[in-house]
């Protein structure tokens, strides 16, 4: 029955793209599958989306600087995420490319394109991943979604749930308060400095025992879900684990 509704949904998204054609943008070029989203297929052959050949650290999932040979690969752990509270973090691909259109996108409208929804599906069935008992987004202040309308985490978490049969929970994890955008240039000491505090779980006996896939659109120092994690943690969740869209390198 899957298998219908992914070749059903293709030729949907296929032809739609032929009546109502659009321009990549990042090149202008046609997009020819309506499940690209925004990005042409030429331009995701261009960025480096993850398919486990990569070495990458076993724990934040840091692009290595260069190949390892398959029993190296396995222990590589970069020294920066040694701290962080987190079981594991995992990326669809690198923050570039059509991988950074769709996440812009995915900021002004609550959609994700069939090609990402499949890819996160992908990644979640990685052996980190398979303990995981709930799925938790990231949450916005009140002030960020009142400007944004939505919180795209929630978009990422529902579509993850819905393909994965995880129960889906957006209340427990709340923030407490708006924090300052992060600036380009901004070190992990800075980030971490600006999201302390800045959250907190509201329903603890949902948390506890759980382990806990949470998600959000980009890793970047990764501040943000490892103090997330503390939380969660502290509210008695077993482990938590982080998978991403992309990941700045």
């Amino acid at each position: 029955m899957r298998e219908f509704s992914t070749l059903a949904t293709g030729f949907y998204d296929a032809t739609l793209a032929v009546f109502y054609p659009r321009a990549c943008v990042i090149c202008g070029e046609h997009v020819e599958n309506n499940a690209d989203g925004c990005a042409c297929s030429q331009c995701w052959r261009a960025t480096r989306c993850f398919d486990g050949a990569e070495t990458i650290c076993r724990k934040c999932g840091a692009l290595w600087p260069v190949a390892l040979p398959g029993e190296f690969r396995a222990k590589a752990q970069c020294g920066r995420c040694r701290e962080d509270t987190f079981t594991a973090a995992r990326a669809i691909g690198v923050y570039e490319g059509a991988l950074r259109a769709v996440v812009l996108r995915l900021k002004r409208e609550p959609h994700l394109p069939a090609r990402l929804v499949e890819a996160l599906e992908r990644g979640r069935r990685q052996d980190c991943f398979q303990s995981a008992t709930k799925i938790i987004p990231v949450p916005l202040s009140a002030e960020r979604i009142q400007e944004r309308g939505f919180n795209q985490a929630i978009v990422i978490g529902q579509q993850l749930a819905k393909r994965s049969g995880l129960p889906f929970d957006e209340w427990s994890l709340q923030r407490t308060r708006q924090t300052i955008r992060h600036r380009a240039g901004m070190d992990a000491h800075g980030r971490r400095e600006s999201v302390a505090q800045a959250f907190t779980v509201k329903r603890p006996r949902l948390i506890e025992k759980q382990c806990i896939l949470l998600v959000d659109d980009v890793f970047t120092t990764g501040a943000t879900v490892a103090t997330c994690a503390a939380e969660l943690l502290t509210a008695g969740a077993k482990e938590v684990s982080v998978l991403t869209l992309a990941r700045v390198v």
